[in-house]
């Protein structure tokens, strides 16, 4: 938490799915965290420990979502972390969520009140 509200860390190489999520969860009183690939969440996630991920599938590298799971993984996160994907309903089928440590997936374009209700309910507002 940073001065009372919870800290949401967004990662994504699409500046325009950066700006949407910073816009729906700042006007719902959330701290915004940003970056732009794998590498800089994983700083940016050392550095402010959010209470909440939001991850893209693929970034600078086909699997640069799923590497920078295991990365949280390996330090014992323990904040929900999400997958954000373009890649459709099969990536259900196809990825192991338990295996990465991700909650869950958000398919793109994410619904906003799909999104509010998931936080509101792993972060017990």
């Amino acid at each position: 938490m940073k001065d009372g509200k919870f800290v949401v860390l967004c990662i994504d190489d699409d500046d325009d799915v950066l700006l949407s999520l910073r816009m729906v969860l700042e006007k719902n009183d959330y701290v915004v965290v940003e970056a732009r690939s794998g590498e800089d969440g994983l700083a940016e996630y050392k550095k402010d420990t959010p209470d909440f991920v939001i991850v893209d599938l693929m970034m600078e590298s086909i699997d640069a979502g799923k590497n920078f799971a295991k990365e949280l993984k390996l330090l014992s996160n323990t904040s929900p972390v999400f997958m954000l994907s373009s890649a459709g309903d099969t990536l259900v089928d196809n990825v192991d969520f338990s295996e990465l440590g991700l909650e869950g997936v958000f398919q793109k374009p994410i619904d906003t009140k799909h999104l509010l209700a998931t936080l509101d309910v792993k972060l017990k507002k």
